[in-house]
């Protein structure tokens, strides 16, 4: 792994301390981390995110375990992950790939993309803890609404093409899909993510339904939760942060 330098380095100089498990503050440290966006919208907006968030310490697949770990850390008891789906309170221990575990969920499908395990498969921004059986059930479809409930994690729905996940976490999905496309432009030999609003894109580079996706965004805001996951990211792994977590208004000024 690399060292932290450029601009991370330089915001962390001038950041103010913040403790782990309590809400992050959208004041000065991240008006100093994003700098040079004032005024922007649209495509030089998202060129300005791009170059700001890629300035990143690249983890292992291997080391994601004890990413999500710290990252999805039930608030209520230590010794546990909340599950993305299901929302279930887990054993951090209840990891791996047998009925009954958790494992690394890539909310952007790999295979939309085909980027493996390796830079934007290893980025902890999108790979939540979930149950093995319901990762399966969600596969590599698109993201909208409808379907059938999913066993193993209420509120949730699929069909043959898309999964909707539970009300709570809509705006969480939103947001680390709207992260990777503006992290991921095919400037690291890996594809340029897109989103775009359909269903079904299998192995192209692109994830949907960004209309439904703003839909989401907007009416699931930005949590706690969501806010310490960010912060944690930021200070203890890869030191960048998702953008749309700091600042939600910036996914109309892209996608709107």
């Amino acid at each position: 792994m690399r060292t932290r330098t450029g601009r991370w380095l330089a915001v962390a100089l001038t950041a103010t301390v913040v403790v782990v498990g309590a809400p992050a503050s959208a004041e000065a440290p991240f008006d100093d981390y994003y700098s040079g966006t004032e005024g922007l919208t649209g495509e030089a907006l998202k060129d300005a995110l791009h170059d700001i968030i890629s300035d990143a310490e690249q983890l292992s697949y291997g080391e994601i375990w004890d990413g999500i770990k710290a990252t999805d850390e039930d608030p209520a008891n230590p010794n546990n992950v909340v599950l993305l789906y299901s929302g279930e309170s887990r054993s951090k221990n209840s990891n791996g790939g047998n009925v009954g575990d958790w494992n690394r969920e890539h909310v952007w499908a790999k295979s939309h993309g085909g980027f493996g395990t390796s830079g934007p498969g290893a980025d902890l921004h999108h790979l939540r803890p979930t149950d093995v059986q319901v990762n399966s059930i969600r596969g590599n479809k698109d993201f909208d609404n409808g379907g059938d409930p999913v066993d193993g994690a209420p509120d949730n729905y699929t069909d043959n093409d898309s999964f909707e996940p539970r009300d709570e976490v809509k705006g969480d999905v939103a947001r680390m899909l709207m992260y990777m496309a503006v992290r991921y432009e095919g400037n690291d030999g890996y594809s340029d993510l897109e989103l775009n609003d359909q269903v079904g894109n299998g192995s192209a580079p692109y994830h949907g339904r960004i209309s439904v996706l703003l839909e989401w965004h907007e009416a699931d805001p930005v949590d706690d939760f969501e806010r310490n996951r960010n912060e944690v990211i930021y200070e203890q792994f890869q030191h960048n942060r998702n953008p749309f977590i700091d600042h939600p208004e910036w996914a109309g000024e892209i996608w709107g």
